[in-house]
């Protein structure tokens, strides 16, 4: 299905920016809008029309707005695969209207960590909704609305199957930073946690090139965290590149990672053939800010390998381990 027309949306917000905008412009196409909580009472101020989730569901929000949209009557209306008869027929025979669009951003846990900002209704749509993204677009920032209410505005009020790809890229990688913060929150009295999930997101800088000449590389940094690179003054606006992660290099010969002195970085780990990703002997305290990568090259000659990686730290220095 190349394009999807959106009939239906949910809109469960927890940063209101631009949502006016976008719920009024998904209005005017017709489109009828589904909310519940604060956001349904900002759409009630702004004398946007709007159906509220309790009146969908039959069942009032509860426990303080920890179960609102955890219903069969949203979920199944988001999941529901339109090629599949059986669940057209489920559709039907259960009363539930299918979900076009859904338009959720999570909780401020990073801002406000707390047991009663981890969302799990947020999670829960933004996932199925991702996973459902055949049939239904799913935006996660507000960054997002200006672009995709101009491609409901082009096509009828339809999305293009790229977008929806595009889109659950995103959603799956809003809520992998989002459990990552948890995670690490949880763990934030353990001196070698046991989990460590870094999510990393591309930077907009140009990098010249790789390792090598031949190569591309990308800079990335941790999500919703600015980089350590950025905010040096020796840096800023500095064209040469950073340390890289994954370099071509024969097998058995040693490679060495260069660049600009960092405020922690890991001890240089060279790969065995057993293990594909290097390993870091000593983690700094607080969360690494940019990591640089260059990619596999498919017309290098060379038998491409990982060898080091590198993270900078936005906390104080650490010592280096001594073994």
């Amino acid at each position: 299905m190349e394009r999807v027309t959106v009939k239906r949306a949910l809109l469960s917000v927890s940063d209101k920016t631009g949502l006016a905008e976008l719920a009024r412009g998904l209005a005017a196409l017709g489109i009828e809008l589904v909310s519940s909580g604060g956001t349904a009472d900002t759409l009630d101020e702004e004398g946007i029309p709007v159906v509220r989730v309790e009146s969908v569901t039959q069942a009032p929000e509860m426990m303080d707005g920890r179960v609102k949209t955890l219903h069969p009557a949203i979920h199944g209306g988001i999941l529901a695969d339109r090629a599949k008869p059986a669940h057209l027929a489920d559709l039907e025979a259960h009363g539930i209207t299918a979900i076009d669009l859904i338009v959720v951003n999570l909780y401020p846990f990073r801002s406000r960590p707390d047991i009663e900002t981890i969302d799990i209704g947020g999670p829960a749509m933004i996932r199925a909704a991702a996973k459902n993204h055949a049939w239904v677009g799913v935006v996660t920032d507000p960054a997002q609305y200006s672009g995709v209410l101009d491609e409901l505005r082009q096509h009828d009020g339809a999305l293009d199957r790229a977008t929806r790809v595009r889109l659950a890229v995103d959603a799956f990688a809003h809520t992998a930073a989002f459990d990552a913060a948890i995670v690490g929150w949880l763990q934030r009295d353990e001196e070698l946690p046991r989990h460590l999930v870094l999510p990393l997101e591309r930077t907009a800088e140009r990098l010249r090139y790789g390792e090598n000449p031949h190569q591309e590389a990308a800079r990335y940094r941790t999500v919703g965290l600015p980089s350590w690179w950025t905010a040096s003054p020796s840096t800023r606006g500095s064209r040469c590149r950073t340390s890289t992660s994954t370099t071509p290099r024969r097998r058995g010969s040693s490679s060495t990672t260069s660049g600009p002195i960092r405020p922690w970085r890991s001890s240089s780990t060279r790969t065995r053939a057993a293990s594909p990703w290097p390993t870091i002997s000593r983690l700094p305290t607080g969360a690494p800010s940019s990591a640089t990568i260059v990619p596999r090259s498919a017309a290098s000659s060379l038998s491409t390998v990982p060898s080091t990686l590198t993270l900078s730290s936005a906390s104080s220095p650490v010592p280096r381990p001594t073994s």
